[in-house]
């Protein structure tokens, strides 16, 4: 959906409920979990950043994630921030570009939740213009101490507008990828750095 105005609070509402119970628009779901054997005929990007080390830069970037912080960037927003990290639980993101906006509903379709890793996948539903998968992953290495963020996909366009600007679009996804890290280091950084 394209809208020519910010959406409000009922339009956004109104489209998750449209798409709470649809079906992914992809196959297999949870591919992204193994990164094993992501599936053919998708593009696929990943961006792997060191945020730091030790446990408190894990548990403060575990938190970020859980509030959706890789979205708080100034051209993209993650419609219900607060939504808890949890399978099937449905969020809009709403990206800003070339002066119009585009409501894109995707949902939680697995969660990891490990010692040293907390995480989950999404996946894309029918209104998102593009179709596939996306793994957002903290990792605190024990043998370097690191602590990770990664972001594993997998997409290819779904709406003929994606498909027409293919170029542009993998240009947004790039800078969502970059853009995305910015805010997790800036989420993780201490008060005062």
């Amino acid at each position: 959906m394209f809208l020519f105005t910010p959406p409000t609070t009922q339009q956004l509402e109104a489209f998750l409920e449209a798409q709470a119970e649809q079906a992914l628009t992809y196959a297999p779901e949870g591919a992204t979990r193994a990164a094993v054997a992501l599936p053919s005929g998708y593009t696929v990007d990943r961006t792997r950043i060191r945020l730091g080390h030790g446990a408190a830069t894990f548990h403060h970037a575990c938190a970020a994630l859980r509030r959706w912080a890789m979205f708080e960037l100034p051209w993209l927003r993650c419609y219900r921030p607060m939504t808890p990290i949890e399978v099937g639980q449905v969020v809009a993101v709403v990206p800003w570009h070339f002066g119009f906006w585009s409501l894109n509903a995707c949902r939680v379709v697995y969660v990891i939740a490990e010692e040293r890793r907390f995480g989950f996948g999404y996946g894309t539903l029918p209104s998102h213009v593009e179709s596939g998968e996306e793994r957002f992953l903290i990792e605190w290495e024990p043998s370097s101490d690191g602590v990770w963020y990664d972001i594993l996909a997998f997409s290819r366009p779904a709406h003929p507008l994606a498909q027409l600007a293919y170029p542009v679009t993998r240009l947004f996804q790039k800078r969502f990828a970059a853009d995305s890290c910015q805010a997790m280091r800036a989420a993780v950084r201490p008060t005062g750095a």
